[in-house]
Order: structure tokens, then sequence, then C-alpha cells
């Protein structure tokens, strides 16, 4: 398969668009109200219980220093992940990554950042219809990508974000040697915090944390296939207590720090998805939406554990919950976190 950079799909109009959204969008993810999961009321419920020296990073449940928790929002960044774009820079530093399936069997990433300020992060390209329900967690973020397809650039404006397209706005792009078109737009994330500088308010947690460890089945690995592009194995490090990345064999590093990849706790997803109904690429591949109100499966590894149970969220306007067999909450390991979402079809597997 070639990675090119891919054309526009054309215009589809906007009576199209609006059936749609009418007949199908509340149900799904990427087409959401706005009113609900970006607004700091309807994330309210989720709080930390770390026993922290000083206020927690909302994103990582990881006490901050004297300094406390920066004055500035959340900074999602649309990264490419296809194996020309590997490695990425930055996202060693994300707070939360969020993997998400899109056309052509590739996955692409959201990276958040919020506590750290990484200097290069890419390459950025374009935005997806699931990133709006991604936005719509992080408490009217700055959303940074590379245009989109225009039914797509059209919820990504009506969404609860500062929409930072870097068509339209090309300031504090950076392009790293060695890097070619269409791989080879980064940029450092305090220049994207300085666009918006009055714009104080951080983020409302997005997940709970806890430094108790619940009870679970011992996990050394884990393996998501979700392609031939994208096939993830992740590895429990007893030394780093961290869960380690590879990619199709390969051990994940980031191109800017040489860092491995790797995250406290890693929130497997079971979502269901469907195509279109816009042509998404050239290749006639349809766009990937993702339904973020069925609930479903959950497999969540943290402290070399797996903790089974199910995620539910009744509503659009309310936060995510992760809820274990048990009937308790899962509670995260204070650190950086990276969310999976996975097609139904695709399987989880944990190997002790």
């Amino acid at each position: 398969m070639k990675f090119l950079r891919r054309s526009r799909a054309a215009k589809i109009s906007a009576l199209v668009i609006a059936a749609f959204i009418v007949a199908g969008g509340g149900l799904i993810f990427g087409l959401s109200q706005r009113q609900g999961l970006g607004s700091k009321k309807g994330n309210a419920a989720s709080t930390t219980s770390t026993a922290a020296t000083g206020a927690a990073c909302p994103l990582t449940g990881v006490p901050t220093s004297a300094g406390g928790v920066p004055n500035r929002p959340a900074l999602a960044v649309k990264v490419d992940n296809a194996p020309p774009a590997r490695p990425q820079s930055g996202v060693d530093s994300a707070d939360i990554v969020f993997e998400e399936p899109v056309e052509g069997g590739l996955t692409r990433l959201v990276a958040v950042f919020q506590c750290k300020s990484p200097s290069m992060i890419g390459p950025i390209r374009s935005a997806r219809a699931a990133d709006v329900g991604i936005i719509d967690l992080l408490s009217n973020p700055i959303f940074m990508h590379v245009g989109g397809i225009n039914p797509v650039l059209q919820l990504i404006n009506s969404a609860n974000d500062h929409n930072d397209d870097l068509i339209s706005d090309a300031s504090g792009i950076l392009h790293p040697s060695g890097r070619h078109a269409p791989y080879d737009t980064y940029t450092s994330a305090a220049t994207q915090w300085s666009k918006y500088p009055k714009d104080a308010s951080a983020p409302t947690p997005v997940f709970s944390y806890s430094t108790s460890i619940p009870t679970g089945n011992p996990a050394a690995s884990a393996h998501i296939p979700f392609s031939s592009y994208s096939d993830n194995t992740w590895n429990w490090n007893s030394h780093t207590s961290q869960w380690d990345l590879s990619v199709n064999g390969n051990p994940a590093t980031d191109s800017a720090t040489s860092s491995p990849v790797a995250v406290s706790n890693v929130v497997a997803m079971k979502v269901q998805i469907t195509y279109g109904p816009w042509q998404e690429d050239a290749n006639g591949d349809l766009e990937v939406q993702v339904n973020f109100t069925s609930g479903g499966d959950v497999t969540v590894l943290r402290n070399g554990e797996s903790i089974t149970g199910t995620w539910t969220r009744n509503s659009l306007n309310l936060p995510m919950q992760l809820v274990g067999q048990n009937g308790d909450p899962i509670l995260l390991a204070p650190g950086e976190t990276w969310v999976e979402l996975v097609p139904n079809a695709i399987p989880v597997t944990v190997n002790p």
C-alpha cells in the first residue's frame, strides 16, 4: 500500500451531512452534541485519589512539584502512525495517547499534553470524525491537525475546542531534518499554547487514579493486532514498572528523545465501528466512525496485572466510566495512559 498524501474527497452537500447527523449522529462518538463531554460540568464526576504532595496533574494523577498544575488547556495533537511516520516525536511525553482505527487498516494517534511540554511533536496529519469525541473528553482543548476532508472539518469547526488547523495557521511549524512530506510537519507544545494566552483553564480528569493496586490477573504482555500495519504488543517491564510498546515486533521509541514509548496504563476499549458515509481517500476507503455510547468490554493493564470489565457512557453529556467485573470502578495507576480504541472484531489477547 502506498502511503502518499491523501487527496481530499469531493465536497458533500450540507443537506446530506445534516441528514446523516440527524439520523445517526446522536450515537456516534465523532458526531457528539457539544454541550456535554468537553465541558467542565460534564467531566466533574472524574476525580483522583492519589495521595499527592502537590496538586495532581489532571490527566495523569501524578503529584506536581511546587509549581503546581500549569494554567493551560490540554493540547491534543493528531499524530500519524503509518509505518513511514515512525518513530514519532513527543508521544513519550504525552499524558494520554488515544489510538484510533482509520481507513486502510491504519491507526492514527491523538497525543494529549498538559503537564509536560515537549519541544518536538509530530508528524502531524489530518483530522478524522472520531477525533471530535476525543476532543469532547478534554474540556475545550487546543486541537492541532493538518486539514481533513470537508465533512470532518465541519465537525471539528463546530466542536468544543480551539481548532488549530495548520493549513490555515502555519505559525509554529517545524520541519526536522531527515523528514519528507507528508511526514515532515512538526511543532512544539509551547508554541501552540502561546497562541491561546487567555485560556488558563486546566482540563478536568478523564480517568480516576489510585496508588493502590486493584485485584487482577498477572499479565506479562497483551497483543492487539489492529492490522499488518499496526500490530501492537504491550510488554510489562518490571524494572521500570511500565508497559513498553512494540509495533510489528519492533520496540517503539521516540525520535526526539530516543526513549522507549512506555506508559503506566493501557486501556483497551472494545468499540463498535461503522464505515462511511464519506470517502476518506483516493483509494475509495470510507471514513471510520466510532460509536462511543454503546459501552463494551474493557481491559486495563497496570502494575503487571490485567483487570477486565466494561466501559459505559449513558449519555454523551456524561464522563466515561470503567467498571470491573466485581462492580467496583477501575482506577488507573498514576502516570501516562495509552487508550486503544479496538474494533469489536479485533481480539485483545493477554498473556500471563
